[in-house]
């Protein structure tokens, strides 16, 4: 294991860097994964880090321990810190002081759609983004595209919030949404709290795109008149709408119920 105690080091500052800047993760192509679950889930799915970073009372952690010496064993970075440099790092409030530094995937879109999915168009609140991308994992979905106005998938809040799914999920960011429902082989599903058709009375037994929109906004006019249906999720309470995280899990496990039947 290296260890640094000074501040003014190279490495160190660029990790400081990638912590606090979205654009300097975006440029670098690396983020970092903070906590014992999300470091768990990406050894388990995705194998081992660029780098593993870990405060000095970590150590005496035992399940921060296992992942070290799980990594050491296979002759992976350990670096350590004094907890006050890994604080100045960490986003993380009484974390348990481990962080996996990764490369984040690009991935370009080469064929129609032809499996269920989920389509974020302009859905810019991370936590919102993270939960939508959990509920999909949890429902079987494999494939994610965002708009370009989309919240950054690998963000620290969008990973914290989507708990590992990030590892069972194609995602592609910065995608023209309307070129991929036009070119779909699937049919295409947006969500609008102005439409007639009830989520309920749609045969979901088909692989179909989920399409969601702006928190405030919904869906864009056109990506919603090139969707093949507009569906409302039907409530009673005195409320105008869903939130779009609560509105898509009901959609993704309104499939897996009719799939189930």
């Amino acid at each position: 294991m290296k260890t640094i105690t000074s501040r003014d080091n190279a490495q160190y500052k660029e990790l400081v860097k990638l912590a606090g800047s979205s654009q300097a993760r975006r440029k670098s192509g690396r983020t970092l994964l903070d906590g014992v679950h999300l470091c768990q889930a990406y050894l388990q799915l995705r194998g081992l880090p660029e780098q593993c970073i870990v405060s000095e009372t970590a150590l005496h952690n035992p399940e921060v321990m296992e992942i070290v010496g799980r990594l050491e064993a296979q002759h992976a970075h350990v670096l350590g810190l004094p907890d006050a440099m890994y604080n100045a790092v960490s986003q993380v409030e009484h974390g348990v002081g481990v962080m996996f530094l990764i490369e984040t995937p690009e991935r370009a879109v080469t064929a129609p759609l032809a499996v269920s999915a989920v389509l974020l168009d302009n859905v810019q609140d991370p936590g919102n983004v993270g939960s939508i991308l959990r509920s999909a994992a949890a429902a079987g979905i494999t494939q994610v595209y965002c708009s370009a106005g989309s919240a950054f998938c690998w963000s620290p809040k969008v990973l914290r919030a989507a708990m590992g799914a990030h590892f069972v999920l194609d995602i592609f960011e910065n995608v023209d949404l309307a070129q991929l429902v036009s070119a779909s082989k699937v049919a295409s599903l947006a969500t609008s709290g102005y439409a007639t058709q009830r989520l309920y009375d749609v045969d979901l037994r088909q692989p179909v795109a989920w399409l969601f929109g702006h928190e405030g906004q919904g869906v864009a006019d056109d990506l919603l008149s090139m969707a093949t249906h507009q569906v409302v999720i039907p409530h009673l309470g005195q409320v105008e709408s869903l939130n779009v995280a609560a509105c898509a899990a009901v959609c993704f496990f309104e499939q897996v119920r009719q799939n189930q039947i």
